[in-house]
């Protein structure tokens, strides 16, 4: 299996969510994802020859079995500002993910395209996604193509509230920093659900978000 003896030139894409506890959406888009891969669709068959996915579901476990609307994890850390140096006793699944997405970028056997973290928003509408800020033009520009067909094809997905940014309070973030870590041809993003509801183009009353709508 490939995750024991990956065939060499493969692409990997690593996905996290569930890193602030209070964000539930981000596990019916993860358990979406998931069923989709598994799935016998076509598109599901062709991705799974081609690429592979390392997925984490849950990176903050213990703050969900708590009951953590907010951002904190058992010991009170919002797990997503310590992406820099994540303790492995205050942060253990922060550093274990870490550890892991260093290991294969380092892997010559395949190539780290896309890491996204999926998280759910409370106030804006629709799917959206936060990128970084490159100084090279043609990264700006490749950064820009997966969000963009992301519109294309998900009529939740709003290009016009996704964005690219370096805010400095975000600097502990996986996108952020994991951005500045991985190689040059590496994109990482923040993928955002509104706790709500989405508007499609052209509508003018939006849809509430269910788990079914989420999932699919």
């Amino acid at each position: 299996p490939d995750h024991q003896t990956p065939e060499r030139g493969k692409k990997l894409v690593f996905l996290t969510a569930r890193v602030h506890p209070g964000e539930s959406p981000a596990s019916f888009i993860c358990q979406g994802v998931i069923d989709f891969l598994v799935s016998q669709h076509p598109v599901a068959r062709v991705l799974r020859d081609h690429v592979i996915f390392k997925i984490v579901p849950m990176l903050n476990p213990d703050g969900v079995y708590l009951g953590n609307y907010s951002r904190c994890s058992l010991m009170g850390f919002d797990l997503n500002r310590h992406w820099q140096d994540p303790s492995p006793w205050a942060h253990p699944t922060l550093h274990a993910v870490k550890q892991l997405i260093v290991q294969m970028n380092q892997d010559p056997r395949v190539s780290l395209e896309f890491y996204i973290d999926v998280h759910a928003h409370s106030t804006m509408l629709n799917g959206f996604m936060y990128g970084n800020v490159f100084e090279d033009e043609e990264r700006v520009q490749r950064q820009a193509v997966f969000p963009r067909l992301l519109c294309q094809n998900a009529a939740d997905f709003s290009f016009s509230n996704t964005s690219f940014n370096r805010d400095v309070v975000k600097a502990g973030t996986g996108r952020r920093f994991l951005g500045g870590l991985l190689d040059d041809t590496s994109y990482c993003y923040t993928l955002e659900v509104s706790f709500y509801s989405y508007m499609t183009v052209g509508s003018t009353a939006p849809v509430p978000y269910t788990e079914e709508t989420c999932i699919l």
